[in-house]
């Protein structure tokens, strides 16, 4: 039975926003009527990390206005969200499939069909049109915040110039499907239009709400959106000393349902010694590749073949 950690965040009534203002239920888009950066936040991209949806109920609730360009605020795969229960959580990530594989135009436009492709499909105009997009999740194991910045160095030097979290992440993508941030001129380098993800924390930690609201403050103050001073009267948290990058050099993914872990590994935890066991996957053990390597956001909670259960990567300030 997977772990049930403390609730101590509720998730929010959100059925006020279902109307939107777009034709598609439950996004809002805020248009100042002037010139500026097409902006666009995501929340409840898997049903379950709901931290980011108090975050967009926070802004809607203060009155978020641009003053300049567009503002989009989605609430993505709201039926996963519907069927939240508190004796079950982790039922409530996605319907039929993971919302955040299915970017790639192959199967946004191929014939298949899941409850997750048809969101995204409605949704994918918002996010083509965007310039700038945060996309806001959490995490099952307790663990600090992380941006994840697909393998994108541009990301990377947006996090900078954002601030926070102190942690960010240059990864090797999904091998179950592209995500949201991958996809199209966000993972084009020649291209100024940036995506990052933040996973703000543990799923249900108090303070994981905290880091999602700050966290889109920020954001919307870095990137024009609103007035500097409009958003800075209400951050939440003080920025790290430091900023420090993860370089993913490979996943470790599941080939079995016999995966198991050679112990219990701590988000990013860095491991001292290469060779040290990882995982094993009956004939198969992974080690760690080399001295100082951090282990980043494993977890058995989502065990099936083809799920990346931890990325192997070495810290670079």
């Amino acid at each position: 039975m997977a772990e049930h950690f403390p609730i101590e965040i509720s998730p929010p009534d959100i059925s006020r926003y279902r109307a939107g203002n777009t034709g598609v239920e439950y996004v809002h888009l805020l248009d100042s009527g002037r010139a500026g950066p097409n902006v666009m936040l995501q929340a409840l991209t898997h049903g379950n990390e709901f931290c980011g949806a108090i975050a967009l109920d926070y802004l809607l609730r203060e009155g978020v206005a641009p003053r300049a360009g567009k503002l989009t605020l989605a609430f993505a795969n709201v039926a996963a969200y519907a069927r939240f229960d508190f004796d079950n959580p982790h039922r409530s990530r996605f319907i039929d499939e993971d919302y955040n594989r299915v970017w790639a135009d192959e199967a946004l436009q191929g014939p298949r069909d899941s409850m997750e492709l048809r969101r995204a499909r409605v949704l994918r105009p918002f996010v083509d049109a965007a310039d700038l997009l945060l996309d806001l999740h959490s995490m099952h194991e307790p663990c600090r915040p992380i941006m994840v910045c697909a393998k994108s160095e541009k990301s990377v030097a947006f996090a900078r110039r954002l601030g926070v979290p102190g942690d960010l992440l240059l990864d090797t993508g999904h091998p179950a499907g592209l995500r949201m941030i991958e996809r199209g001129a966000f993972g084009d380098p020649a291209s100024p239009r940036t995506a990052v993800l933040i996973e703000c924390g543990q799923h249900w930690e108090k303070s994981a709400a905290e880091v999602a609201i700050d966290t889109t403050l920020r954001f919307l103050a870095l990137s024009g959106a609103v007035e500097p001073e409009w958003a800075r009267s209400r951050f939440r948290l003080a920025p790290p000393a430091v900023q420090r990058v993860i370089r993913v050099t490979e996943p470790v993914v599941a080939k079995t349902m016999n995966f198991r872990f050679a112990r219990r590994w701590a988000g990013l935890e860095v491991v001292p010694k290469a060779g040290t066991p990882v995982a094993t996957d009956g004939d198969t053990v992974w080690k760690t590749p080399y001295d100082d390597c951090v282990m980043v956001m494993p977890s058995m909670i989502h065990l099936k073949p083809g799920t990346t259960m931890v990325r192997l990567g070495r810290f670079s300030v």
